[in-house]
């Protein structure tokens, strides 16, 4: 069965060219110019993935993907598309629940990757019930329940992709390009997208509880352990 998207972009040049290109691969595609249509569409179908421009009329991109999150309480892969570089821009978004972050002008051979990445990822998650546990931490890799001292934790699911990975390999060091590859199936030259993913698991895991779990290797990578040992 072929892949649904939802391409939300008001440039409809662009969205022309996305929705040939892409049903080319073999998606099937669902077309909104702006927020309030997104919305509409999102409330009577279900999606793969959505590829969502952040500058949009009337609802912007950012409200479309909180609702997603908070309101629909959907895990649905989101892809922001937009010519917004900031880093304030991308944590928020990511903060949100975005999980892939494409600025513009982008070809449209690196929307497909990111597209095909992030479902292809999506689909690869874990059926098992294994549960992962470090110090008060808990993940459950097959329902994604997640708590800390008893406390229900919500991740999007590129974050709990990383959580999982460090969790798995604890509690040694998961170097930058690991996290690249496991996430995007490629050692992608993207430091600000693992930044902003790890902010958004401290702000979760570690800062509303007094002992910190997730450490910083500077210059390699990141590391989850019930202790305080620092490198």
């Amino acid at each position: 069965m072929a892949h649904r998207l939802l391409i939300v972009e008001d440039d409809r040049d662009l969205a022309r060219n996305l929705i040939e290109y892409l049903e080319i691969q073999g998606y099937v595609t669902h077309y909104a110019a702006d927020g309030h249509a997104a919305l509409n569409l999102l409330a009577g179908n279900k999606y793969d993935l959505v590829l969502l421009d952040l500058l949009l009329p009337g609802v912007d991109g950012m409200s479309v993907c909180s609702h997603i999150r908070n309101q629909l309480h959907s895990k649905v892969p989101i892809v922001m598309l937009t010519a917004k570089d900031g880093i304030d821009t991308k944590i928020s978004a990511f903060d949100i629940g975005a999980d892939d972050y494409v600025i513009k002008p982008a070809s449209l051979r690196e929307i497909n990757a990111r597209v095909h990445a992030l479902i292809r990822r999506a689909g690869l998650a874990a059926v098992d019930n294994e549960i992962l546990r470090i110090g008060d931490l808990s993940l459950n890799t097959g329902t994604l329940q997640i708590e800390r001292a008893g406390v229900p934790i919500t991740l999007s699911p590129i974050p709990i992709r990383i959580l999982t990975l460090l969790m798995r390999r604890s509690p040694n060091v998961v170097h930058n390009l690991a996290i690249h590859r496991e996430l995007w199936g490629e050692e992608r030259d993207d430091t600000h997208a693992i930044v902003v993913h790890m902010h958004t698991l401290r702000n979760t895991i570690d800062k509303p509880f007094e002992r910190q779990l997730i450490h910083t290797v500077r210059g390699f990578g990141y590391r989850i352990a019930n202790d305080q040992t620092t490198l």
